[in-house]
């Protein structure tokens, strides 16, 4: 794939009005100023089946995550958070996470000082919210036993 560098200062908003954008637009942590958003989609990470042992949760994959806890004890590590000072989050779309054990990582502070329940047969969502590249991660139990 070809890159091509466009400076704002050689384009003006009259160029890009009404414009689509076919190759991705990769901005290098650049920021995006003032936008609003329509219509818009998350890339889901789509683990499938944890397998037991430790599962990484690779942020840069996808903001959202769907995974299945099916065989034995499992653990969570969370990789590749925004650097400090910089919001990142993702949302955890967890089936059958109470049907063995879970373990977080241990910069995980729960709402209310305690990781949640999990549902033995069913799913659940959880949101994870960091601000200092992963030293401190935000978590909460979203919804349980979604139906």
């Amino acid at each position: 794939m070809t890159r091509t560098t466009i400076r704002t200062e050689d384009i003006t908003a009259s160029q890009v009005s009404g414009s689509d954008i076919a190759d991705p637009l990769n901005l290098e942590d650049g920021v995006l100023q003032r936008p609003e958003v329509k219509d818009y989609a998350e890339t889901v990470n789509a683990i499938g089946g944890t397998g037991g042992g430790t599962q990484d949760i690779d942020i840069s994959a996808g903001n959202v995550v769907s995974a299945t806890v099916d065989t034995s004890a499992n653990t969570f590590t969370f990789s590749n958070p925004p650097a400090t000072g910089k919001c990142g989050s993702f949302t955890l779309i967890l089936t059958n996470g109470g049907s063995q054990t879970v373990n977080w990582p241990g910069s995980v502070d729960w709402a209310g000082g305690t990781a949640p329940t999990l549902t033995t047969a069913g799913v659940d969502v959880l949101t994870f919210t960091t601000v200092d590249a992963g030293t401190r991660w935000y978590g909460f139990l979203a919804g349980a036993d979604m139906k």
